[in-house]
């Protein structure tokens, strides 16, 4: 195509690492791996990511998305997604003795994994997360229902009242913002400095990465376009995180939603994907601003992850 002479230039700072992490990268393999094994159609609970062209691409695969188990019928493979279920959705499986793989993020079973151990030792549960989202459903689905206060602000962490203020431990989800929670995280140890905390951080290494590089290449643009579907948490806490550094952010599903009017006299934009974006829609994005600007791409370094998680054993071979 023949570009006019007098595009703009633009410069691009292409925060990295974005896109996809190594649970949403397991997630995705294994609905593949399961649909060549088993023959379509395979059935998905949820969205197994939260990404629309994820989604379409799979059900043209052969993967069927639907809500809950009682859509599925018993004859054929269920996966569930990456963001857990409660302990409910695998034994209603076994009871209907259904072949089921179950694609939780190692990470959020680790979340899974605490809470329990927080609850045989008597501890008042305190998860910090977005009420309704499919990980906070599956990890207080975890536990006897009243066993798991959800505290989603600084105000509710000021207004929880636990039975024994001594005896409190608390839990993440794992797509937070990390400011949010360090905030939330500090109301809670002013008020309960004995409370029971992670070994590890409960949000994931993906997360806390992409927001570090988006608080670097967002302090150097003007504008930071975020790759992500609207439900995606992880997503949409990038977009915060940049506007919080000094950008005017914005959450696109991909080049179609870009609205190139954003960009009038700009001359830096930040450009991300969430956890569960394909690095196919960045270059989409890339390709679209070539067309209308010169483009000059940076490459915004913060972490280098080597993370990977093993397939079920039902998968492999």
């Amino acid at each position: 195509m023949t570009q006019p002479a007098s595009r703009p230039p633009l410069t691009v700072l292409l925060a990295s690492p974005r896109g996809f992490c190594a649970g949403v990268d397991r997630a995705i393999q294994i609905v593949e791996r399961a649909i060549g094994k088993y023959g379509a159609p395979v059935y998905v609970r949820h969205e197994i990511v939260h990404n629309r062209h994820v989604v379409e691409r799979l059900k043209a695969l052969g993967a069927v998305f639907v809500e809950e188990l009682s859509e599925c019928p018993p004859d054929r493979p269920v996966v569930f997604s990456a963001h857990g279920v409660p302990k409910s959705v695998p034994a209603e499986a076994k009871a209907r003795r259904m072949l089921y793989l179950d694609a939780t993020c190692p990470l959020v079973s680790k979340v899974h994994v605490e809470a329990g151990r927080h609850f045989e030792a008597g501890r008042e549960i305190v998860l910090i997360g977005h009420a309704g989202h499919p990980e906070v459903v599956g990890t207080m689905g975890q536990l006897p229902e009243g066993a798991v206060t959800l505290v989603e602000t600084v105000a509710d962490a000021e207004a929880f009242e636990p039975a024994d203020p001594a005896n409190v431990a608390f839990v993440t989800q794992t797509t937070l913002s990390v400011d949010d929670t360090a905030d939330i995280v500090a109301a809670l140890r002013a008020r309960f400095p004995a409370i029971a905390a992670p070994h590890k951080e409960d949000i994931c290494y993906a997360t806390t990465n992409r927001q570090d590089a988006v608080k670097t290449a967002a302090a150097r643009s003007e504008v930071l376009l975020v790759l992500g579907s609207a439900n995606s948490s992880n997503s949409v806490r990038l977009a915060e995180v940049g506007r919080r550094a000094g950008a005017r952010a914005y959450l696109i599903d991909d080049a179609d939603g870009l609205d190139l009017a954003w960009l009038d006299g700009v001359r830096t934009v930040g450009v991300t994907a969430g956890a569960s974006a394909p690095e196919v829609l960045v270059q989409g994005v890339i390709e679209r601003l070539g067309d209308r600007f010169a483009v000059t791409v940076e490459e915004i370094d913060a972490a280098h992850e080597t993370v990977s998680f093993k397939l079920p054993r039902a998968l492999m071979g």
